[in-house]
């Protein structure tokens, strides 16, 4: 069971919220996927996904590969969501941490998924800590800039037609990076 931890409102009206479970259990329109630039699914999140979702996401995920060329952080991809209970899975390609302009293609990353969920209309979505994983990104870095990419994506976009981020996070190493992060972020902000 998924449990939120923390919960914030945005003068726009979106909900920002951080979450403690497990993301292929999540159910909203898209959940985002920690992916590689080939879209092959074979560790860390994007592996969870395709043993919850099934086959087809890596199947769908070669196609998009072989019809649109490597997903870049700045476009990502999408796919249906398999057997997961969310309609969609988004693949963003983080950066690898030592490869150059890292907070800069993390920020893109973020940005382009929100980007792409407005695209397809969605509501809701929910985001793993991308590349803190095998990519090598530190995970308190990569939390203020994760939260600080969605508060910037929604002050630039306050008419969004997503009501509902989710950081959904599993490992308490990741999660407590984050409820860090989220105190230096916004706390000053949430109402106690």
């Amino acid at each position: 069971m998924n449990t939120v931890l923390h919960e914030f409102t945005l003068p726009s009206g979106q909900t920002i919220q951080l979450v403690h479970g497990d993301l292929t259990q999540e159910w909203v329109d898209a959940i985002v996927n920690a992916a590689n630039a080939n879209l092959q699914h074979g560790g860390g999140v994007a592996a969870a996904i395709l043993r919850q979702g099934g086959a087809i996401i890596q199947t769908e995920s070669d196609a998009w590969v072989h019809q649109h060329g490597l997903v870049s952080n700045a476009e990502p991809a999408y796919t249906s969501a398999g057997k997961l209970p969310c309609r969609y899975v988004i693949h963003a390609v983080g950066p690898v941490w030592g490869e150059g302009r890292e907070d800069d293609k993390l920020s893109a990353a973020v940005n382009s998924t929100l980007c792409l969920a407005d695209q397809l209309k969605l509501a809701s979505i929910a985001f793993p800590a991308i590349s803190t994983g095998i990519y090598g990104f530190p995970k308190p870095r990569a939390a203020r800039l994760i939260i600080g990419a969605i508060q910037a994506y929604f002050d630039a976009q306050p008419a969004s037609g997503l009501k509902q981020v989710r950081l959904t996070l599993f490992d308490t190493p990741t999660l407590s990076a984050f409820e860090e992060a989220w105190q230096e972020v916004i706390g000053g902000k949430e109402p106690v």
